[in-house]
């Protein structure tokens, strides 16, 4: 059996395109938006914060003007805001890359259902990139620019509907300074929150790393905390994610958080990725698993369903669109909160010692992992995404990022000496069969 761990580096990855933003960047994104706009006639775009959004929308819209296409500018949004507005429009292009540190730039192309562009659709794009022989219309039909304005305010006024009785508690902010500072601070306070805000409002420099994890939200927990705040909540880059603090000042593990969004819906079913907690189904809860990336997600959620999510935080209500949400989701969080104290909740929902890593890719050597992964004698082996190793007591993931030349580890045991012993084994694994010393 060949498991396929390491895939040759495409154009997309599991999130779209992202590259450190140089010139380079910049001609594809040219590049990438003639491809796009040769296929659909009228496209939204927007950025997030970063300081190479303007450039990268720019050439972008260009590439779209000068293939033919209608472009209309929604400014610096969040991509959940994007994906929302894109329902008026053939496509969405957002400029982002999400989690990625500042010096990172992208693009994730949508569907006007907010779900992001599937296989089939970037290869359509690669290979139209990839022949480099995308030509300019004439001068006669070339597309015109405009400004789209409402996006904010659209988004806004359909979260308000689902929370008619507004929400009355405190709630400490962080945006990190990204996308999210032009909406999720206005929301809460125009729903009846008493809003402490860190880091919101928009700058390219992010005060601390832009991925929502617990160790970098030690400000939040510790202002949770000092505020006496029912909740305290933080979004990534472009506000497809959020995660969260409890009244506590604790971080809620993403794994916990799916489980209080599927409550708080009454669905019996959720869409959750391969390296989700086996303590999900200890829940009762029908669980559907996938691929690591909220597009396989969405995906599946296209089949039916309501409620799917990641434990990095993006979680995607179909009733809304989809392309996860991390603006709803504050929202949502927020009108559990103010029923019950979270600290309750989360401590009543089961919870196994997780661990998750990475390590460099380069220089491994396949034939030689995929056997060493092999002679840890699973009791079963799942290759959906990588290769999952299932234990009596835990399982081990061992996967490449989509965004990043990296592989991922995730593991998950029935206790904290079982947990170690597993990541142990896999960095030596990996770095045996990547010629890499121990010590290195």
């Amino acid at each position: 059996m060949t498991i396929k761990i390491l895939t040759n580096m495409r154009l997309f990855g599991t999130s779209g395109i992202r590259r450190v933003a140089d010139s380079n960047l910049i001609q594809l994104a040219l590049k990438v938006g003639l491809a796009v706009g040769k296929l659909y006639s009228n496209v939204i775009v927007s950025s997030d914060t970063r300081t190479s959004g303007e450039a990268m929308k720019h050439a972008f819209i260009s590439g779209l003007l000068t293939a033919g296409s209608n472009s209309f500018d929604a400014g610096i949004i969040p991509t959940p805001t994007l994906a929302l507005a894109a329902r008026e429009f053939d496509a969405a292009a957002m400029i982002t890359a999400s989690h990625n540190p500042p010096k990172y730039n992208g693009i994730k192309l949508l569907n006007p259902d907010g779900s992001a562009f599937n296989y089939d659709q970037q290869q359509q794009i690669e290979e139209m990139v990839a022949t480099d022989s995308l030509s300019a219309v004439s001068w006669d039909k070339m597309g015109s620019g405009n400004i789209y304005n409402r996006a904010v305010a659209e988004h806004i006024q359909r979260i308000e509907r689902d929370f008619p009785d507004g929400l009355k508690l405190k709630v400490v902010l962080d945006c990190d300074c990204g996308a999210a500072s032009v909406i999720t601070p206005y929301l809460l306070k125009k729903l009846g929150c008493e809003v402490v805000t860190l880091n919101c409002y928009p700058s390219g420099f992010f005060p601390h790393p832009i991925e929502p994890t617990e160790a970098n939200l030690n400000n939040l927990m510790q202002a949770t905390s000092e505020h006496g705040a029912d909740l305290g909540i933080a979004h990534d880059g472009d506000a497809d994610r959020m995660m969260a603090v409890d009244d506590k000042g604790r971080f809620i593990p993403g794994d916990k958080l799916l489980v209080l969004f599927a409550e708080e819906l009454g669905v019996k079913e959720v869409i959750t990725t391969i390296d989700a907690s086996m303590a999900i189904d200890e829940t009762g809860l029908n669980v559907i698993r996938t691929s690591v990336g909220d597009n396989y997600i969405s995906e599946e959620l296209k089949k039916g369903g309501k409620f799917g999510g990641e434990p990095s935080g993006s979680w995607v209500f179909s009733n809304i669109s989809l392309c996860p949400d991390g603006i709803y989701a504050a929202v949502r969080l927020a009108a559990i909160a103010v029923r019950q104290k979270l600290s309750y909740l989360v401590d009543n929902i089961p919870q196994y010692p997780l661990l998750r890593g990475n390590i460099g890719s380069e220089g491994i050597i396949m034939p030689d992992l995929e056997q060493r992964l092999m002679n840890m004698k699973a009791l079963s082996v799942n290759n959906k995404d990588g290769i999952k190793l299932n234990f009596e007591d835990g399982w081990l993931l061992i996967r490449a990022s989509g965004t990043e030349p990296k592989i991922r580890i995730t593991v998950e045991a029935k206790n904290e000496v079982r947990l170690h012993q597993l990541y142990d084994e896999a960095i030596r694994i990996i770095r045996e069969s990547s010629g890499r010393n121990k010590g290195e």
